[in-house]
């Protein structure tokens, strides 16, 4: 009964995190019959995500729940610049960052589900209502921190034209970007090897880095946040936390911690595997060393 109620606790702290961020994001921003756009934004959010919890649950499936994070930047990123029309370049700039990143991230994600079968991560959580509950609600809080400054920029009163901040932005995206595409079709291709069965990759970007693609997730939000910064004023301003949620959830959380001790059980103790471990870089792409 403690536990429940601990996770239930976690459930409330999850939402008015999300309903600081709606408040936050809405200052200075375009309205719809006096409501702030934004927050609308971040309430469709939370509800798209509950929607599809109740089928996954009562099916017990978590086969959509990358797809639907991914369609709920999408169809979000498309909502705000329709209510916030007329746009400028550098709303549609950030529009364009985010909807070019989610169709691919969410594209891949899905097939990498669906040929698997299913999400290990979600074998534990499944049969408890509210832990797979929490899950969605955090996936919620995920979108809304993560595309937070985007979706703000773009719903913003201020229109400021494209300057050094949107292309030096638009530079630090693109080689994200390129990083997390390339580090995901190189591991892709790995395993899709039978010869690599059971073997961790350790070529191509991976000799660099033990996680590439996560360096360049983190990479790409920091860019659309350069972009983002001139068209934020006040509260606003609270949404630029997003490349830092990013990278804390990675680094701390949910990526980098949970995959390295995955990767210990399944090979530590071999030799081939703690000498990667010892040459290379766990984040950062860097030259092996010696």
């Amino acid at each position: 009964m403690k536990t429940e109620r601990s996770r239930l606790g976690i459930t409330a702290v999850v939402l008015l995190l999300g309903a600081g961020i709606a408040w936050a994001g809405s200052e200075g921003g375009v309205t719809v019959s006096g409501v702030p756009v934004f927050a609308i934004l971040v309430a469709c959010i939370f509800l798209i995500q509950i929607a599809a919890f109740v089928p996954a649950f009562v099916r017990q499936t978590e086969r959509y729940y990358d797809l639907t994070g991914s369609l709920t930047y999408s169809s979000m990123t498309l909502a705000a610049a329709a209510l916030a029309a007329p746009l400028d370049a550098r709303t549609v700039l950030l529009a364009v960052l985010v909807l070019v990143w989610a169709a691919r991230l969410g594209t891949f994600l899905f097939r990498r589900v669906r040929k698997a079968g299913k999400d290990g991560r979600f074998d534990d959580i499944k049969p408890s209502f509210v832990r797979f509950l929490n899950a969605w609600v955090i996936q919620a809080l995920w979108v809304t921190l993560t595309a937070g400054a985007a979706l703000a920029a773009i719903t913003s009163s201020v229109r400021a034209p494209i300057d050094a901040w949107a292309l030096v932005g638009g530079a630090v995206w693109l080689v994200g970007f390129t990083i997390e595409a390339t580090a995901d079709m190189q591991k892709n291709r790995f395993r899709a090897d039978a010869a690599n069965k059971n073997r961790f990759i350790h070529t191509g970007l991976w000799s660099w880095s033990r996680h590439p693609n996560y360096f360049g997730e983190i990479t790409l939000w920091v860019g659309v946040a350069l972009v983002a910064f001139p068209a934020l004023q006040g509260w606003q301003l609270v949404t630029l936390v997003s490349p830092v949620f990013v990278f804390l959830l990675i680094t701390r959380v949910s990526g980098v911690p949970l995959l390295e001790k995955h990767a210990d059980e399944t090979w530590g103790g071999q030799d081939d595997y703690e000498a990667y471990k010892a040459r290379t870089s766990v984040l950062v792409p860097l030259p092996p060393k010696r």
